[in-house]
């Protein structure tokens, strides 16, 4: 039984690719441990790089055949995506390997560390980007293990999503997608939203409240109703405040917020702040970093200092470039609170918003089907679009009953300019004659690792 980081040197992790395995993989590397493992993506050209880039941290990759599985592994990690009947899994069981998921492995090593733990249904990655900026300008020198490569990482070469700092904080993201959140014990819980995502509102607050009596200090974003209900200490909290009529008891307020093109500006309890990034959200985002980081010892203007230099994370709200006045980003968005707050960033860039997206999973979009509906439909303005591909099938037993067609069709109905495109191959010859010159084209969509070179390649041929 494995129960702290003591008890294994030499772990092995099938399905390393995965920006969550690859993080934790990175971060075991990071500490001096001797990390290996395997995918089944590393027989495809589009993994090279990520495993070119775990191999240059000293980490030995092997394509998922077991061959890798030697006789000095002495733990196996596993993540919800592999399934029991996977060969490796098999043969590690075989072997008498402890085999441990990816989040209860997280948890230990959260449990070794002073840990600041982001959870919430949308802005985790973002928020814990910024938080571990912050945290490392104000001298702290923090570690952090993302969702998401930080874009100044990843210009050294580096996947982004895993840091090793010299620093007794811990920066995590808690996933509330598959229940994993109840199990880490954070120094301090970090609440941003409450959204109907991946549960039914009732079991994600039955989540959270189990999260907040995990974490030894507690706050949360006063802005948003659900969260606020789990309140505890007025002065750890946060809040936007447009009209002045805010509790004073709350610590941290943001106000009078302007965007200009792709710059945003607001104040925190009255020192201003500016950051190259779109949207009230990310004001929310910085807003939520800066109490944290105030929290544990960084000044208000230092904060300010070192989010005017955030460079952002891996496709969020990624600007790929402008060609023919036509503004290209690429965003992670997938559901629906994330993909409104996508397009409503993008709105004081241009004049017109087209937005594409590529729903992953037919339970899911069949569970937000009236939800991806009813916000997108309240997201666009006259004059914008909403144009979606077909469900991105990452395999397994999934019943296909249903079709981004569908969503499309409701939209339809509602009166909104909307566009299926069941291939996404033709989507830019199709688009081609909506495109304007004061226009934004915004590309939306998750967990398919083929998104990326997607959005690269349709601006190149823009």
């Amino acid at each position: 039984m494995v129960q702290s980081l003591k008890d294994f040197s030499r772990p092995y992790f099938i399905g390393i690719a995965g920006t969550g395995m690859s993080a934790i993989a990175q971060y075991l590397q990071g500490i001096g441990m001797q990390v290996a493992g395997s995918d089944r993506e590393f027989s495809k050209p589009s993994a090279a790089s990520t495993k070119a880039k775990l191999e240059a941290t000293g980490i030995a990759c092997h394509l998922q055949d077991g061959r890798g599985l030697t006789d000095q592994i002495d733990l196996v990690v596993v993540s919800t995506a592999i399934e029991s009947t996977v060969q490796e899994v098999v043969l590690a069981k075989e072997k008498g390997i402890p085999i441990i998921h990816r989040a209860a492995l997280l948890a230990l090593i959260a449990a070794s560390k002073k840990t600041i733990a982001v959870a919430g249904t949308s802005g985790k990655s973002t928020t814990a980007a910024m938080l571990f900026d912050v945290l490392e300008y104000g001298g702290l020198s923090p570690s952090i293990i993302s969702g998401a490569g930080l874009t100044r990482i990843i210009q050294q070469g580096k996947i982004g999503n895993a840091v090793v700092g010299n620093g007794e904080w811990l920066v995590i993201e808690a996933d509330e997608s598959d229940g994993s959140i109840v199990n880490y014990h954070a120094e301090i819980g970090l609440l941003l939203n409450i959204d109907k995502d991946h549960d039914e509102i009732a079991t994600l607050m039955q989540l959270f409240e189990q999260f907040k009596k995990n974490s030894y200090y507690f706050s949360v974003n006063r802005s948003h109703v659900l969260a606020a209900s789990l309140s505890n200490h007025s002065d750890r909290d946060f809040v936007v405040d447009d009209e002045g009529l805010v509790d004073s008891s709350i610590g941290y307020v943001a106000s009078h917020f302007s965007q200009k093109g792709m710059t945003i500006q607001f104040s925190i309890n009255g020192v201003p702040f500016e950051l190259k990034q779109v949207g009230r959200h990310n004001m929310e985002n910085a807003l939520a970093a800066v109490a944290i980081a105030h929290q544990v010892g960084v000044s208000l203007e230092d904060c300010a200092t070192a989010l005017k230099q955030y460079q952002g994370i891996y496709r969020r709200h990624q600007l790929l470039g402008e060609k023919k006045g036509v503004v290209v980003i690429d965003d992670y968005a997938h559901n629906p609170a994330k993909c409104a707050a996508a397009i409503m960033a993008c709105q004081p860039i241009a004049a017109k918003v087209i937005a594409w997206f590529q729903p992953h999973g037919y339970k899911p979009t069949r569970f937000l089907r009236a939800d991806f509906v009813q916000s997108i439909a309240q997201a666009l303005r006259p004059g914008d679009e909403i144009w979606m591909s077909e469900i991105y099938y990452a395999g397994g037993t999934a019943v296909k009953d249903i079709s981004a067609g569908d969503l499309i069709n409701d939209l339809k109905q509602l009166g909104i300019a909307a566009f299926f495109i069941e291939d996404r191959s033709q989507f830019l010859a199709s688009v081609q004659p909506h495109l304007t010159t004061d226009c934004v084209l915004l590309l939306m969509g998750a967990r398919d690792p083929s998104l990326e070179q997607f959005t690269q390649q349709l601006f190149e041929l823009l």
